[in-house]
């Protein structure tokens, strides 16, 4: 066992608890942290079988996290669903909602190859392929229901960033004080975004060149509810990654990827706002796990100028 993984890895309970769940003959012999995560410590896993052959597993662990069974248990359930559709994700090797068996509740899942993409180069050949992962999303009709989306930002928990466009934001704090407007149900992620897609970005020996999408992670929040709320999430996601023009950009790609959104201007501009402005109460959090992926230049200031520029966008776009 690396000392790099120790931390999560050898905690006695957990890893005893993943070893019950390896073949015969199998033993953890490496860890290695995922980065990335922002409510969960991710390891992956090195496992070797007694014919010196080696698997990855990945571990989420919970650490502190009052909802944590919640999330893991809705997260197993959508693995063991999405293994019969075309969508990729991890498989469900284990679970551990309660942390009855390991000293946190964990869940262990197969290791998908890819890896994240946060840069600016090559952004345009993937919001393509964004928008179509969210569609295919979007049809899937499970044989039972996640329960219904929730949200938690109401108009007094907004933070309005210092020096932003304080007409743009009170007007943008009123969109959302009113209900929220009718929809037709889709299976949601809740979370999807950048962070949380893999692809394939090396050039293939054959077929066409260009990244590929290799799975879709992090199904703790999978939910029942409008189409807008994801669109929205990963559009404000790529504005504050990429600059705010990227998220009308998602958004349409959403649509010409044949996602179907809320029927009126207004309707879609409720989500898109509710959106935004929840990311205004947890800019830091949300930020961190950019920069120590090496996007140093998008410090909590960095961020709140683009959320200000995207918000201000959305209240000045015609109706």
């Amino acid at each position: 066992m690396n000392n790099h993984g120790e931390a999560a890895v050898a905690r006695p309970l957990t890893l005893a608890w993943v070893g019950r769940h390896l073949a015969d003959g199998e033993q953890v012999v490496g860890s290695e942290a995922l980065h990335g995560g922002i409510t969960a410590e991710m390891r992956r896993l090195t496992v070797r079988a007694r014919d010196g052959g080696t698997r990855d597993l990945v571990l989420r662990t919970f650490v502190g996290v009052v909802d944590a069974r919640d999330g893991l248990e809705r997260e197993a359930g959508t693995l063991t669903m999405l293994a019969g559709t075309g969508v990729a994700a991890p498989g469900q090797v284990a679970v551990d909602p309660a942390g009855a068996r390991c000293e946190y509740p964990s869940l262990l899942m197969t290791h998908l190859a890819g890896r994240t993409v946060l840069d600016d180069e090559g952004l345009e050949a993937r919001v393509p392929l964004l928008a179509r992962q969210l569609v295919a999303i979007h049809a899937l009709r499970p044989a039972e229901r996640p329960p219904e989306y929730t949200t938690l930002t109401t108009a007094e928990t907004v933070v309005t960033p210092e020096g932003a466009d304080a007409a743009a934001w009170a007007a943008a704090i009123d969109v959302i004080r009113g209900p929220a407007p009718p929809y037709e149900g889709r299976f949601l992620h809740r979370d999807f975004h950048p962070g949380n897609v893999l692809f394939d970005v090396r050039v293939p020996r054959t077929g066409p060149a260009g990244p590929r999408i290799t799975g879709v992670v992090d199904w703790t929040g999978t939910s029942w509810g409008p189409a807008d709320l994801d669109v929205a999430h990963c559009s404000t996601n790529l504005a504050l990654l990429h600059g705010p023009e990227w998220g009308p950009r998602f958004s349409e790609a959403y649509e010409e990827a044949g996602g179907t959104p809320a029927a009126t201007a207004s309707e879609r501009l409720y989500w898109r706002v509710r959106d935004a402005l929840a990311f205004s109460e947890e800019l830091e959090l949300v930020s961190r796990p950019w920069r120590e992926a090496g996007r140093t230049e998008l410090t909590t200031r960095a961020v709140e100028e683009r959320l200000d520029a995207y918000v201000t966008a959305l209240m000045d776009a015609p109706g």
